[in-house]
């Protein structure tokens, strides 16, 4: 029970890592951290003391037994000192690349429904090109069958813009290594979490 995994919330209400219910307890009972938990259509946090006196009141399936008390496990917790959201990098996926292009083909300029959409190595894979960020764009299936397998100046194409890495912060990415917790759903975004393209 005290490995169920706990989302933790920097000062600022935003999702920034996931810990064991076991470290959750530590930073609870150290004052580092509140349990927050869902009341109505609100949120209401709770030290230990307040935690305590709630499990007693509204016990749940989700308990742990010490001598002295039973005390519910907290899914959410909201550190009280920590407001920065650890660095990372954008994901290398289809949707950034959506995003970083505005779904707009990047030879043609017309703006596209994903779904008429696919990705372009500008320089083919099988001359050395790799799958980045640098060499990936936007295109729509008329002129990513117009360029075929070749280099853009050899199908009389021309780049909208260089495809670069995006310099946008992106929400942050957290590894589950289970179905997150139904309580979690208003503080993470799980359209997000796509699956990263390979090389």
């Amino acid at each position: 029970m005290l490995e169920r995994t706990v989302l933790v919330l920097n000062r600022l209400w935003q999702a920034v890592n996931v810990c064991s219910a076991r470290r959750a307890f530590m930073l609870l009972c150290s004052g580092h951290a509140q349990v927050v938990h869902a009341e109505g259509t609100g949120f209401l946090t709770h030290d230990f003391n307040s935690w305590r006196d709630f499990s007693e009141r509204e016990p749940s399936e989700e308990m742990v037994s010490t001598i002295s008390l039973k005390i519910r496990i907290p899914r959410v917790i909201v550190l009280l000192m920590f407001d920065r959201v650890p660095r990372k990098e954008v994901k290398f996926t289809r949707h950034n690349i959506y995003e970083r292009d505005k779904n707009t083909c990047q030879y043609c300029g017309k703006l596209f429904d994903r779904k008429d959409l696919n990705l372009d190595h500008i320089i083919p894979r099988d001359r050395g090109g790799e799958t980045s960020w640098e060499n990936i764009v936007c295109s729509c299936i008329k002129c990513n069958s117009r360029k075929a397998n070749r280099l853009p100046h050899e199908a009389g194409m021309r780049l909208l813009r260089k495809p670069e890495r995006p310099r946008w912060q992106p929400f942050l990415h957290i590894t589950f290594d289970s179905q997150p917790h139904e309580s979690w759903r208003h503080f993470i975004d799980l359209a997000y979490w796509h699956v990263e393209l390979g090389s």
